[in-house]
């Protein structure tokens, strides 16, 4: 009996934990943009950028951090695969790469959902450098002073980095011949 006490309390406090991911999920501009890459995206046969994107790239963050011995927090890695790809929709529309225009709408909603200097620096770093792999190829204009040198949060960057690619079902699309990546970035096999 007591065991089944303490998992609901460990679930209550887990919930309590996640509770930013909700309000960022719940967020009016989230679902703004949410659906309007719905709408961009209607006609698309290649990989969409819609919550099952974003939940297969946390879910995948967060293995690739506890296998790597991070201590990244989990809110905070769901939070950045919520936000990754959320300004696609503007790429469609105007050209913008859709890493700054997620940026730009995260770093709103992060800032009415109450995250902190540090838990904001760290995410949007890690969403416009999340089509780069590796510190060489990171563009030093995107980092702030304050992520220079912060383990946290070239972790984060790298997991998000590893966890985007990785969730793409390559191997199973019908459109993969179609698909303008090139044969080393595509998931030909099943890997997690």
């Amino acid at each position: 009996m007591s065991s089944s006490i303490e998992d609901i309390k460990g679930k209550r406090e887990e919930v309590q934990n996640m509770k930013r991911v909700q309000e960022i999920y719940r967020h009016p501009y989230f679902q703004e943009c949410l659906e309007k890459n719905q709408k961009a995206e209607t006609t698309r046969v290649f990989c969409k950028h819609n919550m099952v994107h974003f939940q297969d790239v946390a879910r995948l963050a967060y293995i690739f951090s506890m296998e790597r011995g991070y201590s990244i927090k989990k809110e905070e890695i769901y939070v950045t695969a919520l936000l990754h790809d959320i300004g696609k929709w503007q790429q469609y529309s105007d050209g913008t790469p859709h890493e700054k225009a997620s940026a730009c709408i995260a770093d709103k909603i992060l800032r009415e959902a109450g995250f902190t200097e540090d838990e904001r620096t760290r995410i949007l770093t890690a969403i416009l450098n999340h089509r780069k792999k590796g510190k060489e190829e990171k563009d030093p204009g995107h980092m702030t002073d304050s992520l220079m040198g912060d383990e946290m949060g070239e972790q984060l960057a790298e997991i998000l980095y590893d966890a985007d690619k990785i969730s793409r079902a390559c191997y199973m699309c019908p459109a993969e011949k179609e698909c303008n990546w090139s044969e080393e970035k595509k998931n030909l096999n099943i890997i997690w």
